[in-house]
């Protein structure tokens, strides 16, 4: 095993679905990880539930486990099965990313590997937050620290998460390695103009546009942003809301707005496909993460900012250890809807200067590179 970027190692990783047809922050974070990873001559298995065969020109080898429309007991017994059965060399170095599907192969687990878990996020801690029965929550907790048990080593994707990791999961800070999430600065880059995005999406060209792409669920916050629209419709009375995703709160999110007076100002559009996400992101004048609690990373800042817009933020989790060094003006003083509103209200009328499409590109393409980001991932692996 050699830590040296000029020599070749194996990685093995354990992720959760497959990215291109599941989305999720941890499925494309572990997507683009490995094609990262790969592109410097590593040796990358991907094992994860519903991959496909691995193409002749991927330069990652995919393993499936199990196929995720099958019941959870035939996912986990399958995931043991197939991984057992798997004919691969021996890896210089294995990353777990979900304590789901890593439990059932920890005792197939090759010994003397270091094994690095990297930590998206306290899984039992936001099903209990989503409304999960208390036995889900506590056998989600089981399975997080049996996993963790068996680990070596950590990365997390911020200062806020290791916290938690340190002190929900009495993990040592000296395992703990804080390594930021990366952005495909390819697929997520100014190539449209505002009116063209609108245009190709349908949006209406005179219209101040907000944009939210988030699970509809409690935690996320789309009903305090919607409460804080409200707020500022009599002053910017052209402002629109659109909001991306899917989720149990849309019935009553879509209740709430016709009772705040909203309908002319926000619309739903359930699951956007992901080719259209970046074209919504550079279609907006703004996007909103406002989220009340447990938002680790934030992905979609670094999507809104590498596409040349804005992104305004809650002070949870993450979120403002990416934007204090560049805009520590588009977070809001609390996650409540009156600190949202005001922030809005500064940001529409000019009171506070939103920066510019080429400073919120610069950033995420400077900070944020797949490229350095995964070679900072590879030395903790190797370690």
């Amino acid at each position: 095993m050699n830590e040296s970027t000029d020599v070749s190692a194996s990685i093995l990783c354990i992720g959760k679905d497959w990215f291109p047809r599941i989305p999720g922050g941890l499925n494309r974070y572990v997507y683009e990880l490995t094609n990262t990873l790969a592109l410097s001559e590593n040796q990358i298995e991907l094992c994860a539930v519903g991959l496909p065969e691995t193409s002749p020109d991927s330069a990652v080898k995919l393993t499936n486990l199990a196929e995720p429309d099958s019941l959870l007991w035939q996912r986990l017994w399958l995931s043991h099965r197939n991984f057992w059965h798997r004919k691969t060399l021996k890896p210089d170095a294995i990353n777990l990313h979900f304590a789901l599907y890593s439990l059932p192969l920890l005792p197939s687990l090759p010994t003397g590997i270091p094994i690095t878990f990297t930590f998206h996020g306290p899984w039992a801690i936001e099903s209990d937050r989503e409304g999960s029965n208390k036995l889900a929550v506590s056998v989600k907790r089981w399975m997080e620290q049996q996993v963790y048990n068996r680990c070596d080593r950590f990365i997390v994707l911020s200062k806020a998460f290791g916290t938690i990791l340190h002190q929900e999961y009495n993990i040592p800070w000296a395992k703990i390695h804080i390594i930021p999430g990366g952005v495909d600065t390819q697929r997520f880059q100014p190539n449209l103009s505002r009116e063209q995005a609108r245009e190709q999406l349908q949006w209406e060209r005179d219209r101040k546009i907000i944009f939210t792409p988030r699970r509809l669920v409690h935690r996320m916050g789309i009903d305090v942003l919607l409460t804080a629209l409200a707020k500022i419709t009599s002053q910017i009375p052209d402002v629109w809301l659109a909001v991306a995703g899917k989720g149990i709160l849309r019935d009553s999110l879509e209740q709430q707005a016709i009772e705040l007076g909203l309908t002319n100002h926000v619309k739903f559009l359930g699951y956007l496909p992901d080719e259209q996400l970046p074209i919504a992101y550079q279609a907006a004048d703004l996007t909103v993460v406002p989220s009340q609690s447990l938002e680790g990373f934030g992905l979609i800042l670094l999507e809104s900012l590498a596409c040349g817009t804005p992104v305004l933020c809650t002070p949870v989790g993450g979120m403002p250890e990416i934007l204090t060094p560049f805009s520590p003006q588009l977070i809001t003083d609390s996650i409540e809807a009156e600190a949202i509103a005001l922030r809005l209200e500064s940001l529409f009328n000019g009171t506070i200067s939103m920066p510019s499409r080429a400073a919120c590109r610069d950033y995420a393409v400077t900070n944020f590179n797949w490229v350095q980001i995964a070679q900072q991932v590879r030395q903790v692996l190797l370690a």
